[in-house]
């Protein structure tokens, strides 16, 4: 994979009994951690916008591709992707740099895995920014079990999680057609076609919206896909009745302040009682759909750097 030679040079690191592909940046800054966690299909270069501006404000900015992603470890057992593993990764991580906490962002899958590491490890986080995905209550059964009896089959948690490796092999196939048609923006309003989505998305032509990325950063994710295939990073899906478990024993509410973006036209809902498991959190949205900071990158990193100056001054 070759990255922008603007984009930090990434250091392999060995953590909690996998190798992560970490991008560094305001090292001088040390003292004064963020950690900047992706959703799926992303990598960190999904950050590349963000990363120089938390770096110029100030912070010790780490962005790893997490496990499953990238040139980070792929291990071969499904269950070594659930929240606990996710959790730990990022905890070794801290170890690793001598860090007692840090700010964690997350965006999508990466969001969900920083609502749990403050759930797990609550001590590690000292405030949260979260993107798209807002934290998500337990509820009385398992999530995958929930959306199969409310969304089908068909939805895309559930297909991955009752048809293991249909969904992955298809994805390997159409990897560049599938994230060319699934990295898109302005994209209007409209009922979704029978199927499984995302299977239909990497068969398509065409998508509908505007590129979200030049080519040149697309084919930064395409390359990064093509190494990893879908399978490593998609086992993370195929554990979140696991994770539903392992968090039952968990105080489910996070006292961290938070900050919560949403993007408006995001298919993802926005909660309508997050304050009350988040009660110190602050929420805002922009004008943008489903990729926040990569669709509204100037307005995602004010809106961080504005909350965590108000937040400091508190």
């Amino acid at each position: 994979m070759r990255f922008p030679t603007e984009f930090p040079t990434p250091k392999l690191i060995s953590v909690n009994g996998v190798t992560l592909e970490v991008f560094e940046a305001g090292s001088e800054n040390r003292g004064n951690p963020i950690i900047l966690c992706h959703g799926w299909p992303e990598i960190a270069y999904s950050w590349r916008h963000q990363i120089p501006a938390l770096a110029a404000a100030g912070y010790h900015v780490i962005a790893p591709n997490q496990r499953g992603y990238g040139n980070s470890s792929q291990p071969t057992a499904v269950t070594e992707y659930d929240i606990s593993h996710l959790s730990a990764d990022l905890t070794a991580l801290l170890d690793h740099y001598g860090y007692d906490n840090a700010i964690f962002v997350g965006h999508d899958w990466g969001a969900f895995v920083v609502w749990g590491l403050a759930l797990l490890h609550p001590d590690r986080v000292s405030k949260i920014i979260n993107l798209s995905l807002p934290y998500q209550e337990r509820g009385e059964i398992p999530w995958i079990e929930f959306m199969e009896a409310i969304l089908g089959g068909d939805y895309y948690f559930v297909h991955f999680n009752r048809q293991p490796g249909v969904a992955d092999a298809i994805l390997e196939k159409h990897t560049s057609q599938f994230l060319r048609n699934l990295y898109r923006k302005n994209e209007p309003l409209k009922e979704p076609d029978p199927g499984m989505s995302l299977i239909n998305l990497a068969k398509a032509d065409r998508a509908d919206g505007e590129p979200l990325m030049s080519q040149q950063e697309l084919a930064v994710f395409v390359s990064a896909f093509e190494h990893s295939g879908f399978t490593s990073n998609i086992n993370w899906y195929r554990n979140l009745d696991r994770n539903w478990h392992i968090l039952a024993g968990a105080d489910p509410i996070i006292k961290q302040p938070a900050l919560m973006i949403y993007g408006d036209r995001d298919i993802i809902p926005k909660s309508e009682n997050l304050s009350t498991f988040v009660p110190n959190v602050d929420v805002t949205s922009l004008d943008c759909g489903h990729w926040i900071q990569q669709e509204k990158p100037t307005e995602t990193t004010k809106k961080i750097l504005d909350w965590l100056k108000d937040r400091s001054a508190a």
